[in-house]
C-alpha cells in the first residue's frame, strides 16, 4: 500500500502493537514503509515510481502499510477462523452442503468467461449465450420443465420470479387469485417471496405423519388461491408421497403447483418435478448442483416453467436459431422490473445485466461431469447417508418421524439434560458445525419440536466422515449426561466464545 498514506494514520496505529500477531487487526499490522518491503522485516525498500503527468492524483485516505506476507497471513488467519466444508464436517440440515469440486473454480476462471464485461455488446458473448442455451436445457431435463431462464441471482430470488410469472399469468387471464397456499413445513422464504410478490399467504398444517394434510388442503383450496407452494422433499425430510393427489386437487382448483427446488438433492436423476405435476421451479444451484455457497456473495436461482407459462420467464433468456445461441430475438435493454418489448407478457428482469456467468459455470461443470447416472447416485447417495447417520444416532437422538427420510433427518432432544441448542454449540468444539435447530436461518419445524435438530450430511460425506461424527455426537451426548456446566459453556476452543442470550 502507498508510503504517503501514512501521514492519516493515527497515533496509535504507529505504535508498537502489543497484541500477538493472531489477534491484530490489519490496521494495527501497519508499519511505515512496510507496503515497500522486499520481504517482511526487510530493511531494503523499493522506490516507489513516480506516476505519469496523466495521472489523477488523489488525497492519501489513510491505508494502513502492511507488508504482504503479513497480509497473506492475516487473511489465512481469519480463514482459518471460520468453518467450511473444506475445513470440517457441515450437518446444516435442509443447507446442502456438500463439496465444493474444485474443477469447476477452474472452469470459472476460463479465459473467455472470466475477461467478459457485462457492459459490452451482447452479440459479442457468444460464448456466454451457449453456455446459457445448454444449461437451460440441462436444468429443464432435470426437472421435467419445457423452459428455463438463468438470471436470478439467489435460491429466493429465483423463487420470487416464479411467483411473479405465476402473477402475471393469472393478470393475463383476469382472474384476480391474490392467495398462495404453504405448508408449515415451509422454508422461510416461501411465505416472504410470496408478500414480495403481493400475495397472502395461508399455511397448510401438516398431519401426524410429517405430510401435507391432504383435507385442509382441500379445504382450503378455493377460487381465489394462485398456488401452493410445495418442497419435496419436505424440510422434514420426508417425501410427500401424495404428490399426485396433491397435484390433482390445486389443478382442479385452477391453480398452479411450486416447486421450491430447495431439496432437489434427493431427487435428481430418479425422479423429476414436472413429472410429479408441478409447473414452476427454481433450483438452488449451490445446494443441487455444487456451487459455492458464497457467504453473502454471488449466487444463482434459475426458474423454469412449463411451455404454458413459458412467455412470462425474466430476461435474458438464450435461444438457439440456426445452430447459434443467442438472446431471444430482438430482446430490448430493460431495466429491472420493466418488461421486455420483444416478450410483453415476461416479467422483466430480475437484476441488472446477464446473471451470475461464474456461478452458472460451475453448475454447468458439475452437471456435465456428474451425467445422468451420476446425478442420479449422487441423490441415492445422499438418501444413504442421512439414513445411516439416522440409524446411528437414534439411541442418544431419537428421530421425529419414526421411518425412512430421504436426504436429512430431523432428530429430537429430548433426552438431552441441557438442550439442542447448547448441544450444538459443543459440537463446535469439536470441528462440527452444529445442525439446524429451530427457528435457525430460513428454517421452521412445525408444532412442538423447539428440540428438534435436522442433519444432513450430504452425498459428498465418505462412512469415515459420518462415522466420525457420529463418534462426536456420542461423546457430547455422554457429556451432556455427566458434566452439564461444561455442555453449558460451550463453546470452549473458537476465538469468539457464548453470546450472551440472556441481556
Amino acid at each position: 500500500m502507498p508510503a504517503n498514506h501514512t501521514t492519516t494514520l493515527n497515533a496509535t496505529a504507529n505504535a508498537p502493537a502489543t497484541k500477538t500477531g493472531a489477534s491484530q487487526t490489519i490496521i494495527e499490522l501497519h508499519r511505515a514503509g512496510a507496503a515497500s518491503d522486499v520481504f517482511a522485516g526487510s530493511s531494503t525498500l523499493l522506490k516507489t515510481p513516480a506516476p505519469p503527468a496523466f495521472a489523477r492524483q488523489r488525497t492519501a485516505i489513510g491505508l494502513p502499510e502492511v507488508a504482504e506476507v503479513d497480509v497473506v497471513r492475516h487473511f489465512t488467519r481469519l480463514s482459518q477462523e471460520s468453518h467450511g466444508v473444506d475445513n470440517g464436517p457441515y450437518p446444516l440440515g435442509s443447507c446442502t452442503m456438500k463439496y465444493n469440486p474444485k474443477r469447476n473454480d477452474e472452469l470459472a476462471r476460463l479465459p473467455g468467461f472470466i475477461d467478459a464485461h457485462p457492459m459490452q455488446d451482447a452479440d459479442t458473448l457468444g460464448g456466454v449465450w451457449e453456455l446459457y442455451e445448454r444449461l437451460q436445457a440441462m436444468i429443464c431435463e432435470v426437472t421435467g420443465m419445457d423452459a428455463c431462464c438463468l438470471a436470478p441471482a439467489a435460491g429466493a430470488h429465483g423463487e420470487l420470479a416464479g411467483l411473479l410469472v405465476i402473477r402475471a399469468h393469472f393478470a393475463r387471464l383476469g382472474n384476480r387469485r391474490p392467495i398462495v397456499l404453504v405448508p408449515d413445513s415451509a422454508h422461510g422464504t416461501n411465505p416472504a417471496s410470496a408478500a414480495m410478490a403481493g400475495f397472502d399467504c395461508r399455511i397448510v398444517p401438516s398431519d401426524l405423519k410429517g405430510r401435507v394434510d391432504l383435507v385442509a388442503l382441500r379445504e382450503m383450496l378455493t377460487p381465489e388461491v394462485a398456488a401452493f407452494m410445495l418442497t419435496n422433499p419436505s424440510t422434514l425430510g420426508l417425501f410427500e408421497d401424495q404428490i399426485v393427489e396433491i397435484a390433482d386437487a390445486v389443478h382442479a382448483n385452477g391453480s398452479l403447483l411450486y416447486y421450491d427446488g430447495a431439496n432437489l438433492n434427493a431427487l435428481m436423476g430418479i425422479v423429476r418435478p414436472g413429472d410429479m405435476g408441478f409447473d414452476v421451479v427454481h433450483v438452488n444451484v449451490h445446494k443441487t448442483f455444487s456451487t459455492p455457497h458464497g457467504g453473502g456473495g454471488p449466487g444463482a436461482g434459475p426458474v423454469a416453467v412449463k411451455a404454458a407459462l413459458a412467455d412470462y420467464l425474466p430476461s435474458p433468456v438464450a435461444v438457439r436459431k440456426n445452430g447459434v445461441a443467442q438472446r431471444d430475438a430482438d430482446q430490448r435493454e430493460a431495466e429491472p422490473g420493466q418488461a421486455d418489448a420483444s416478450r410483453p407478457f415476461a416479467v422483466g428482469r430480475m437484476k441488472s445485466f446477464h446473471g451470475h456467468v461464474g456461478v452458472l459455470l460451475r453448475a454447468y461443470g458439475y452437471l456435465r461431469t456428474m451425467g445422468a447416472q451420476g446425478l442420479r447416485e449422487a441423490s441415492e447417495n445422499a438418501v444413504l447417508n442421512a439414513n445411516y447417520l439416522q440409524h446411528q444416532l437414534a439411541p442418544m437422538l431419537p428421530p421425529v418421524y419414526d421411518q425412512f427420510c430421504k436426504h436429512e433427518t430431523l432428530l429430537s432432544g429430548e433426552k438431552l439434560n441441557t438442550s439442542a441448542r447448547q448441544f450444538a454449540k459443543r459440537l463446535i468444539d469439536y470441528g462440527i458445525h452444529p445442525p439446524t435447530l429451530v427457528g435457525a436461518g430460513c428454517v421452521y419445524f412445525p408444532g412442538d419440536l423447539k428440540s428438534a435438530m435436522l442433519i444432513e450430511p450430504t452425498e459428498t460425506e465418505t462412512k469415515a466422515s459420518l462415522d466420525y461424527q457420529v463418534g462426536i455426537f456420542r461423546k457430547v451426548f455422554n457429556e451432556d449426561a455427566t458434566d452439564e456446566a461444561l455442555v453449558e459453556s460451550a463453546p470452549l476452543s473458537r476465538k469468539i466464545a457464548r453470546i450472551d442470550l440472556k441481556t
